[in-house]
């Protein structure tokens, strides 16, 4: 298939709403940059896509595409449906602009949005969006990148949404998330100190924590310990 579609662009044919309808969203997820930006930016209107199983540059380069094709419906109540499909390749501050338009996003769209556009939303940002949909945020707190997000904000601040959200920042501490394994490492901000020590380097093998607020209280026992350790490592230091 995939060779097909490259004859026919080959051979000079446009990639309009009839040939993006005859391909499909999974063919057009395979399409490569520069056919992608062959895609007139009108034909979106009359095409039927949904790119959220896209890499994310082809759904960013969608995205652009389905915003300027759906430009003159921006203030009607129509252009969020048209370009929900397309969301996942929203900057965030289109997304803060939704926010304020009372869309009702579901939560399995949210959880499709472009991972650095999602965690740069606030908690009023993502109130605006989900809207009426915001109960329904608790039952993916454990999905990616949900789960991230909720881990960045004070938990002291998810309590007042009263939806049931957990394991977000307790007050006094500071999140440390490493990216690579995905885990949250909770530090205690009296604990940190003006020494001329990497000790957030120290951590993941000081005290290697599953992203929980339950842990917290073995966590913050630990954590006293801290200053204590930090001044023994600096004496193995100089005497070494």
């Amino acid at each position: 298939a995939s060779s097909m579609i490259r004859r026919y662009i080959d051979l000079g044919n446009p990639l309009n709403a009839a040939a993006l309808n005859a391909i499909g969203t999974e063919y057009v997820c395979l399409l490569n940059v520069t056919e992608l930006n062959m895609i007139d930016s009108n034909s979106l209107n009359l095409a039927s896509l949904n790119p959220s199983a896209c890499s994310q540059l082809t759904k960013d380069i969608l995205y652009a595409k389905a915003k300027r094709a759906f430009s003159d419906r921006h203030s009607s109540p129509a252009y969020y449906k048209l370009i929900e499909p397309y969301l996942g390749g929203a900057p965030a501050v289109d997304l803060r602009a939704l926010s304020k338009d009372n869309v009702n996003m579901q939560v399995s769209t949210f959880a499709k949005l472009r991972r650095d556009s999602l965690m740069s939303l606030t908690l009023s940002d993502v109130q605006g969006l989900l809207g009426m949909n915001l109960r329904d945020l608790a039952g993916w707190q454990n999905t990616s990148p949900i789960r991230e997000w909720v881990q960045r904000q004070k938990q002291s601040e998810l309590d007042k949404l009263h939806v049931g959200l957990t394991g977000g920042t307790q007050e006094g501490y500071i999140n440390i998330v490493t990216p690579r394994f995905q885990r949250t490492y909770y530090v205690r901000t009296s604990d940190c100190c003006a020494l001329n020590v990497d000790f957030f380097a120290l951590m993941p093998s000081l005290f290697p924590l599953a992203p929980s607020s339950a842990a917290l209280g073995t966590v913050a026992t630990a954590l006293h310990l801290l200053p204590a350790l930090l001044s023994t490592f600096l004496m193995m230091s100089v005497l070494s």
